[in-house]
């Protein structure tokens, strides 16, 4: 039995360590910080008992648990990432605990009226008599993904002291930068050694996910020209008016506040501007692969159309892709789900096998050779102060670690 205590108490160490994520850093890790939890989890896997280890000078961990059966098994990977968003703080994290919810609101900050409430949040109504941990309002929780880190070494631990469940070699991994699209980056797959692994890195209880968006970041810059607003008759030419044309002419309804499932979007995340300069910062998602392509030749051809209308360069556009979905490299190798799927039964929780809107390290990782689906973590509201996962989740996520690398090994004996 997982220790409801353990897990709380492992996890909390996790999260009130400071670890955002910088995307204006060229270093690995890209902030300082990440370091600190980095090293507090290479001590804690070998006071644990798992071998090999080892960290390298960009803060990537592996570890292994050697198998303790006679028979060949294939060795499986887990995985995840200790940075947090940058999106919104993670310093100074102050967990709270809500025992035995009672399915109403939480006020996570009384001072600042911040209440976390079922009415908005849905999702809270399933956890009604589970324990929850939350923000106090102020800061994220950091449950993506600690939590993860939490559920895999508290799997570790368990089958080290449980000898009786048998497995195969397992070899685990923890990244930095996730958050920021490079955690994968440097990733040694050769010397990880798996022949597949799983992310823990999903939301809620039961997700068990082998498809993502197709993704690219775009940097739109715009020219004008600043003259003397007394005298700019025929001379001003304000770079944030013609920016405001580029944002409306792409469709307003494909937003991420206006789409779901499959569908894809283009999303402005961020703009700085002036008369003379204004930059606009977009992704782009879509889950086909044929689409994908024509959102990026759509901000193509509106660049091409407003340099045209001007009769010169206004609008110059960037477009880099980031990662791809996942799916065309799992499909020839769909066991690994099924492997996951099958865990879950077995402990009576219901797969939600679905497309990611958005990408995880498993994503790149794929790519790179090592296939790796994504299973739940357990947290809700990601990347803010709305933040909480409960523990009973978690704990459901360690049980899920132990039965993959069971079912492994039973699937593979003579």
């Amino acid at each position: 039995m997982i220790s409801k205590t353990d897990i709380i108490k492992r996890f909390i160490s996790y999260v009130t360590v400071d670890t955002e994520s910088n995307p204006n850093s060229n270093t690995t890790p890209s902030t300082e910080k990440q370091w600190d939890l980095a090293n507090a989890l290479v001590k804690e896997l070998k006071a644990i008992g798992m071998e090999e280890v080892s960290i390298d000078h960009n803060a990537y961990i592996m570890a292994t648990l050697p198998s303790n059966v006679s028979h060949p098994v294939p060795t499986i990977g887990f995985i995840s990432h200790f940075d947090t968003s940058p999106d919104f703080t993670g310093a100074n994290v102050k967990p709270q605990i809500i025992d035995a919810y009672d399915g109403k609101a939480i006020v996570l900050n009384a001072e600042e009226n911040i209440i976390l409430s079922p009415d908005y949040f849905d999702d809270l109504k399933q956890y009604e008599g589970q324990t929850l941990i939350t923000t106090d309002g102020t800061t994220l929780l950091g449950a993506d993904d600690k939590a993860g880190i939490c559920e895999i070494i508290s799997a570790m631990e368990y089958l080290i002291q449980h000898p009786e469940i048998k497995h195969g070699k397992i070899r685990i991994g923890f990244t930095p930068d996730e958050e920021i699209g490079r955690g994968a980056h440097k990733f040694d797959v050769n010397a990880f050694g798996a022949a597949w692994a799983y992310t823990m890195d999903g939301s809620q209880i039961g997700e068990l996910e082998y498809e993502n968006f197709n993704a690219a970041s775009a940097v739109v810059k715009v020219k004008g020209k600043i003259v003397h607003p007394g005298y700019a008759k025929g001379k001003m030419v304000n770079a944030m008016y013609i920016a405001t044309e580029f944002i409306n002419s792409l469709p307003r309804m494909e937003t991420p506040e206006h789409t779901e499932g499959y569908q894809g979007f283009f999303h402005l995340h961020d703009m700085e501007g002036s008369v003379e300069e204004t930059t606009l910062h977009y992704i782009i998602r879509d889950h086909d692969k044929g689409h994908f392509e024509a959102r990026k030749a759509v901000m193509e051809k509106l660049t091409n159309e407003l340099n045209s209308q001007y009769g010169r360069t206004v609008v110059e556009t960037e477009i880099k892709d980031q990662y791809f979905n996942m799916r065309e490299k799992i499909e020839p190798v769909m066991h690994i789900v099924d492997i996951a799927a099958e865990a879950m039964k077995a402990l009576d929780i219901k797969p939600l096998i679905k497309a990611i809107r958005g990408g995880t390290d498993g994503s790149q990782l794929s790519f790179m050779g090592l296939p790796c689906p994504n299973i739940f973590a357990g947290g809700h509201n990601f990347h803010g102060r709305y933040e909480y996962v409960p523990v009973e989740s978690m704990i459901k996520a360690t049980e899920v670690i132990c039965k993959i690398a069971e079912l492994t090994a039973k699937k593979h004996a003579k």
